[in-house]
């Protein structure tokens, strides 16, 4: 093995993972590098005709990284990890992510399969997460601005165009449908995470 080992699965409609490992090229000797860059011209040159073939299909592919052999199956993980999200992320579109890149809360939970985003965000919300009551779909507005806003009352109002005391008593309300506590950090990053874990909505026509 030669230094920093890249996983890359990449999977397409009737296509199978793939899992080469790509050694860094400051440490790899040439001989070896050959042989990588034509491996991955005959991969290239496969996906290509692939992609003519059935332009409609898109391809998605994700990256993990490790220092050593003995983190392998942590850079599989990473890789397939990476490769849920794309899929997440652009679900009719090729992409490629690496897991590196899933810097953020919201970024890192589209790795997790659709049907655990639900559930947790149904959970978590309770009766606001059916957003089709108007009365509801106002505290979720609510929610999402006063969470933007780091909890400021003012700024919350102010972008509501609402009185103080008015984004005051939703808030409230969003407490007692959920049960959690919005003064509270913990609480705060759970409903901003059942947030971001709400099915997307099809845009309308």
């Amino acid at each position: 093995m030669y230094g920093t080992s890249r996983w890359v699965p990449f999977c397409g409609r009737c296509c199978p993972c793939w899992y080469p490992h790509l050694p860094e090229a400051d440490d790899a000797p040439p001989r070896m590098l050959r042989e990588v860059a034509e491996v991955l011209a005959r991969f290239q040159e496969s996906l290509a005709r692939r992609g003519a073939a059935e332009p409609s299909v898109a391809l998605h592919g994700g990256t993990g990284r490790a220092d050593s052999a003995e983190g392998l199956n942590g850079a599989l993980a990473q890789a397939r990890y990476a490769l849920a999200s794309a899929r997440t992320t652009s679900p009719d579109a090729s992409a490629l992510i690496d897991a590196a890149s899933l810097t953020g809360l919201g970024t890192l939970l589209t790795g997790i399969p659709a049907e655990v985003r639900t559930a947790f965000s149904r959970t978590v919300l309770g009766p606001l997460f059916e957003a089709g009551n108007p009365s509801f779909a106002a505290l979720l507005e609510t929610l999402e601005i006063f969470l933007a806003c780091d909890g400021s009352w003012s700024r919350t109002a102010e972008a509501l165009h609402l009185h103080v005391n008015t984004a005051h008593y939703r808030v409230q309300r969003v407490e007692h449908f959920t049960g959690r506590d919005l003064s509270s950090l913990y609480d705060r990053l759970d409903l901003r995470a059942a947030l971001l874990c709400r099915p997307r909505r099809p845009a309308r026509p």
